[in-house]
């Protein structure tokens, strides 16, 4: 999907090729076929060559993947899930980004009155 997402469209032979270590060709066209099966992405004919499209916005994906982890994972606790994030990371947050948290959570406080 990463690569799909960096080129926005790509055949099986490109995911391949942008792969590390790839695996047979045969075996990314079926890696491929199960997510369009999915419903990640879907096709278009280009003559004979597939080529591959997501079906949602990276943005989109990514949010509702994060959705499934914390609910997998952190029993749906965002508090647990940002807890378990900062700890990877040491507890070090850079100025940046701790002054971006901050501002998440204090538009998620307003929200909540």
């Amino acid at each position: 999907m990463d690569v799909i997402y960096a080129r926005g469209s790509a055949t099986a032979a490109e995911v391949g090729e942008a792969l590390p270590d790839p695996p047979s060709y045969s075996s990314v066209r079926a890696l491929l076929r199960i997510l369009e099966e999915k419903g990640h992405l879907r096709h278009r004919e280009d003559g004979p060559r597939y080529i591959f499209l997501p079906t949602e916005p990276r943005e989109e994906a990514s949010r509702s993947a994060l959705k499934r982890v914390v609910q997998t994972f952190f029993d749906g606790s965002l508090a647990n899930a940002v807890a378990a994030l900062v700890d990877v990371g040491d507890g070090k947050l850079a100025p940046g980004e701790l002054k971006r948290i901050e501002a998440i959570i204090k538009a998620a406080k307003s929200k909540s009155k």
